[in-house]
């Protein structure tokens, strides 16, 4: 099994015309702004994508890339347990472009804002949380467990370094629009 490496803006830009960039956000991220010829294959697709990746990895080495770094890695070790050599931006598209480096936008598209995955999951349990404690002294104490819920999940996203609310976010149709093609 090959291990995934790390790399930082200044080691992958000299080298991102020998590299093939896969970005890992869902299509609405991607959509906002991506690497120069980025293929978008987000994380919940990457199991079914898994032969495209081996073909491209074949070819020219992989770079992984997410809003953050986190996503990436984790594709960058999903792939390495398939046996298929990745490496993962540190730092993610936010360094890419804090080091003063460009995105690329889908043709005939302008930049588009759709929050970061991690910022929708954010307001979404800041909002759920919310919801819980209005609900539960407006109508049923028993409500307030809402609240425990997220506050759980997130303990549990932590510790795992998984989260099922960016799944099932990432399925909602304003994440889904502008897909890429495929390695």
């Amino acid at each position: 099994m090959s291990v995934p490496t790390l790399l930082d803006v200044s080691q992958a830009h000299p080298r991102l015309r020998e590299l093939t960039v896969i970005d890992v956000r869902t299509p609405g991220e991607f959509a906002s702004g991506h690497l120069p010829d980025a293929v978008n294959v987000p994380l919940d697709r990457l199991t079914q994508s898994l032969p495209e990746l081996r073909r491209a990895a074949a070819r020219r080495p992989l770079l992984v890339v997410c809003a953050s770094g986190a996503r990436s890695e984790n594709a960058a070790e999903a792939l390495a347990s398939h046996g298929i050599p990745a490496s993962s931006l540190t730092g993610g598209t936010q360094a890419w472009t804090a080091e003063g480096h460009g995105l690329q936008y889908p043709e005939g598209s302008r930049a588009r804002t759709v929050w970061a995955m991690e910022r929708q999951v954010r307001f979404t349990a800041g909002v759920t949380v919310l919801l819980g404690l209005a609900l539960a002294q407006l109508l049923h104490p028993a409500l307030a467990l809402l609240s425990a819920a997220i506050g759980g999940g997130l303990v549990f996203s932590a510790l795992t370094n998984t989260c099922g609310m960016a799944v099932v976010l990432g399925r909602l149709p304003f994440n889904r629009r502008e897909a890429g093609s495929h390695p």
